[in-house]
């Protein structure tokens, strides 16, 4: 049986739904020089090689994390104050996930695998999503 990958857990900061982190990402400002979503960041994750071998970025939006997508590579990039940073470089597919309540934290977190949530299934694009509160209350309630 395989291993589940690692993950990382980071808060999407502005953004107030899945809709508005897809409408960010599909700006130029917020994608690598091959037109992939990037998230840029002060840290070079000290487990890179663990989070490229099948990781992804889970999105905390408004609270709750809500969604996740495959991390492709890590980039560095070199600031215009000399700093060199980590650009997290993001499959362009956004899954959504159960959502689970996660607290205010600086930086970015570790996930394990096994403890990363469901990807949800059968939602199709022309059905409205559960407002995050709502989904998320369900999920403290054990309904999703």
């Amino acid at each position: 049986m395989a291993q589940a990958p690692l993950n990382l857990i980071k808060l999407s900061v502005g953004t107030s739904s899945v809709e508005d982190l897809i409408a960010w990402q599909a700006s130029r400002r917020a994608q690598s020089d091959d037109g992939v979503p990037r998230h840029v960041t002060r840290m070079w994750p000290k487990r890179a090689e663990e989070l490229l071998q099948g990781g992804s970025i889970y999105w905390v939006i408004q609270g709750a994390l809500q969604c996740r997508q495959r991390i492709l590579r890590l980039d560095e990039v070199i600031g215009q104050d000399g700093v060199r940073r980590c650009a997290i470089v993001l499959d362009p597919q956004i899954v959504r996930t159960a959502t689970a309540q996660k607290r205010p934290f600086q930086g970015w977190r570790y996930l394990q695998g096994i403890d990363a949530p469901v990807d949800l299934s059968g939602t199709r694009d022309d059905e409205d999503s559960l407002p995050p509160g709502l989904s998320a209350a369900l999920a403290d309630i054990g309904v999703i």
